[in-house]
């Protein structure tokens, strides 16, 4: 066990390194952070900060050299990056499993081999592979790249087989996914902890509403039935053993209308629709990646509440009023969280609200008023 006291590292310096961060505080843990970013939200709550490119050799040296173990807070680190760290210091997650999410194409072949269903797809890997993957994919479809795209970027809807060509012309011609859109009945995900003895908790399901591909909202428990619920909870353990995964994974499903589950994709840590077991779990998110990373018995899942997450984009920071925080500090239960970032763009996450109610309907019904009463649509007259 690495116990309170040690120094820990972490590649990435964006929100959810920093909610890393304040969770390892409140336990003892001191924690560098490698960003490239001079004014990541996760370095500025850090105790040190390596200012430096993820594969920087002498950056890299000097993480292992100062920590007792690293960990990253976004998949994109270059596995290769882990795998040095990992030849002098404990990496959790490993570089083999954070490169299978990495890329949608490995990820999906990854799934097949584990027998779990995916939506139909087809991968694009040039110009020559078109006419294939519109034959074998139904349309309407998405065109994905196959790295690199998050929060609905780096993919495009197409309604018919005619305007793939430009699709893959518009995502600079790189290797790329055509993914089959199919009827949902609602979207979930599953946040689990695994341990180095393989022990695996579970978080509640929570069910999520994407707008523009980013996530808006997120309530728990999610609406579907038990039995769908620990069939995905099954899914994502079995997906965690295949990866012989140490850390917090998130897991993403397509809940068909006819009830199947599909597997969307894999997040090898913490997830934005785990926020809500901050502030309505015994044990969070965070704490769970610094327990698995430290050799600690990993925590306590249990909902103590019914809770609805809102995403704060930087949207609303653009209004001539920006967000109006006296609608939050009025609502009994409601709980905010910013991350420090000091430039709003649109769909830039900036922070995120919670709110504990009594059901989950109520929770759910009073995030949206929140919602709403942040950014109104018009203003009040006068």
């Amino acid at each position: 066990m690495i116990l309170p006291g040690a120094t820990l590292g972490l590649l990435g310096g964006g929100q959810l390194g920093r909610l890393f961060v304040l969770a390892a505080h409140e336990s003892g843990y001191r924690v560098i952070v490698l960003d490239p970013d001079a004014d990541s939200p996760a370095a500025r709550a850090a105790d040190g900060h390596l200012r430096a490119r993820y594969d920087d050799a002498e950056a890299l040296g000097r993480l292992a050299a100062e920590c007792a173990a690293v960990t990253t807070e976004f998949e994109n680190v270059p596995a290769e990056s882990l795998r040095m760290l990992a030849q002098h210091v404990p990496v959790h997650p490993a570089a083999e499993a954070v490169a299978t999410t990495q890329d949608r194409l490995r990820e999906k072949r990854f799934l097949q081999a584990m027998g779990l269903a995916t939506a139909p797809f087809a991968a694009v890997r040039g110009p020559q592979d078109l006419a294939a993957a519109a034959a074998a994919v139904r349309f309407p479809a998405i065109l994905k790249r196959a790295s690199f795209g998050y929060d609905g970027k780096g993919q495009i809807r197409l309604d018919a087989p005619e305007g793939l060509a430009d699709a893959f012309d518009a995502l600079g011609g790189v290797e790329c996914v055509l993914e089959q859109r199919v009827e949902l009945a609602c979207e979930v995900s599953v946040v689990l902890a695994r341990a180095g003895d393989g022990e695996i908790a579970s978080y509640p399901l929570a069910e999520n509403e994407h707008r523009d591909g980013i996530l808006a909202i997120s309530s728990v428990p999610a609406r579907i039935d038990d039995g769908l619920a620990a069939q995905a909870i099954e899914m994502a353990g079995r997906i965690a053993g295949g990866l012989d995964y140490r850390g917090v994974l998130a897991v993403e499903f397509f809940v068909t209308r006819d009830g199947r589950l599909l597997v969307n994709e894999i997040a090898p840590r913490p997830h934005n629709s785990g926020h809500y077991t901050v502030d309505a779990c015994v044990c969070s998110q965070f704490e769970q990646q610094l327990r698995a990373l430290c050799g600690l018995p990993l925590g306590d899942t249990r909902l103590l509440s019914p809770v609805a997450m809102v995403n704060l984009l930087g949207d609303r920071w653009l209004r001539p009023d920006g967000p109006r925080w006296q609608s939050l500090y009025a609502m009994h239960g409601a709980r905010l969280h910013l991350y420090g970032k000091r430039e709003a763009r649109p769909g830039r996450k900036m922070g995120h609200l919670c709110v504990l109610a009594a059901t989950r309907q109520a929770a759910l019904d009073a995030a949206l008023q929140l919602d709403a009463a942040l950014s109104p649509a018009t203003d009040d007259a006068g």
